[in-house]
């Protein structure tokens, strides 16, 4: 049985791998969490309802859907009916790719920081990962150490005296440890959902960077792979 938490802190919760596993940890630790995450003009809501089942199932205090629309400006194959890449050699590949959404993790931070100030929390949380990632800018650690700068000099709370700290537990974790840090966790991947373009009825296609980075790390995690994918 999980303890009853003896802090508070919110945790950016996508419905991914990353972001569950992410919420687990700081759930474990003691935490009790406010989970944030957002409609926000994505190609389908499939991750939002394994963000719901998510937040069940770790147990967060309260869990808000957020409706921003960032197909306004556009820029990804996420927010478009540009297609999504698929069957890339990502061992090959060193550009940033279409999926990544223009500023996407300073715009979801920035809600949760403002979310933080209003609930007196200083403890942020987000699954972002500089290993097994599909090449963002917005998951390295330089980026999140001057977020994390900004919202001590930006802030009443700061200003006041409480500092503004952003977790990054899987930062420097490969997949495949991510997914047994889960698993020793008691965290069911069957709940998740990665696939940025699933089928109409929402199983996963097994070919888009996020697809094969799930199965390459659930394959070297040596753990059996619940995702229903589409091709099988």
């Amino acid at each position: 049985m999980t303890a009853a938490p003896t802090k508070n802190g919110i945790v950016l919760l996508s419905g991914g791998i990353d972001s569950a596993t992410c919420a687990s940890i700081a759930r474990a630790e003691g935490y009790g969490l406010y989970a944030l995450s957002f409609s926000y003009g994505q190609r389908h809501r499939v991750e939002l309802e394994a963000a719901k089942r998510v937040a069940e199932a770790v147990g967060v205090v309260e869990h808000r859907i957020v409706e921003i629309d960032l197909r306004a400006f556009g820029g990804s194959s996420l927010t478009s009916l540009s297609a999504v890449p698929k069957n890339r050699d990502l061992s090959a590949e060193t550009g940033i790719p279409s999926t990544y959404v223009p500023a996407r993790n300073t715009i979801f931070l920035s809600f949760a920081l403002g979310w933080a100030e209003v609930l007196g929390i200083g403890d942020l949380f987000i699954g972002v990962n500089a290993i097994d990632y599909s090449g963002y800018p917005d998951c390295r650690p330089e980026f999140i150490n001057a977020f994390q700068e900004m919202a001590n000099l930006a802030t009443k709370a700061a200003v006041e005296g409480r500092r503004i700290v952003i977790h990054t537990p899987l930062i420097d974790l490969t997949k495949a440890a991510i997914i047994r840090t889960g698993a020793s966790l008691g965290l069911d991947y069957g709940r998740t959902h990665s696939c940025y373009d699933p089928t109409a009825d929402g199983f996963a296609c097994g070919a888009c960077d996020s697809c094969i980075i799930r199965r390459k790390g659930f394959i070297e995690a040596g753990i059996e792979d619940p995702t229903r994918y589409g091709s099988e």
